[in-house]
């Protein structure tokens, strides 16, 4: 992996975001972590390496200016942004009565419109720098789980990963059930962990320039879904 590349990632603070943070940052790239919780990214980025190496920056995903600001801080304090990881997403319950329609709102507008935005946002910095794009996908997003809404909004990240490739590398990254706070509802078994999903992510980004790895789907074994 060429090391030093500046690395933005949304939804940071914790899980698939937090582990590869700690991933790339172990490869030797500076990194320019976002998320609303910005109590834990700055604690993150602390131990990351502090301002040279690692840059907190509090953004909700789904305001425009804010993605704008982001991106602006990665240029002013690293150069630019080589690789971009649309990471920030949350899921919902099963079922079209389930969920309140205000967190069916917010889940569409950060799982898909705010993951358009951080495209939106970076786009011309990857394409001046040849860098490399990366969209938290889901299993959920090539097999529709009955009654689920969350499924329909990693579809649409399927379908964006394939817009998105206009002269820039551009990885989905498809895990199934992963052992964090996001799964309440886990299969039974040993679950994938953060690490296992970052290491995938590791592995697209490691690739020589000429090689563009478009997904990578990953499941604990125990998973059949």
């Amino acid at each position: 992996m060429t090391s030093g590349r500046v690395v933005l990632i949304t939804g940071a603070s914790s899980g698939i975001g937090e582990a590869t943070a700690r991933a790339l940052s172990g490869a030797g790239h500076r990194l320019v972590l976002a998320a609303r919780s910005l109590d834990r990214l700055e604690a993150l980025a602390a131990e990351l390496g502090g301002p040279e190496r690692a840059l907190a920056v509090e953004c909700d995903v789904t305001e425009w200016e804010q993605q704008q600001a982001l991106v602006a801080r990665a240029v002013d304090a690293f150069g630019g942004v080589d690789v971009a990881f649309a990471n920030a997403g949350f899921g919902a319950k099963r079922g079209f009565l389930a969920e309140s329609p205000e967190h069916w709102r917010e889940m569409v507008l950060t799982n898909v419109y705010g993951a358009a935005l951080t495209v939106r946002a970076c786009i011309e910095q990857l394409r001046e720098r040849q860098g490399h794009l990366l969209l938290m996908g889901s299993v959920a997003g090539r097999k529709v789980a009955p009654g689920s809404l969350y499924s329909a909004t990693k579809w649409a990240v399927t379908a964006m990963s394939e817009a998105a490739r206009t002269g820039v590398r551009v990885t989905l990254i498809s895990p199934g059930t992963v052992e964090t706070a996001f799964y309440d509802e886990p299969v039974g078994g040993a679950q994938l962990t953060a690490e296992d999903v970052a290491r995938a992510i590791a592995f697209a980004v490691e690739q020589p320039a000429h090689v563009d790895v478009n997904e990578i789907m990953l499941r604990p074994t125990v998973q059949g879904f």
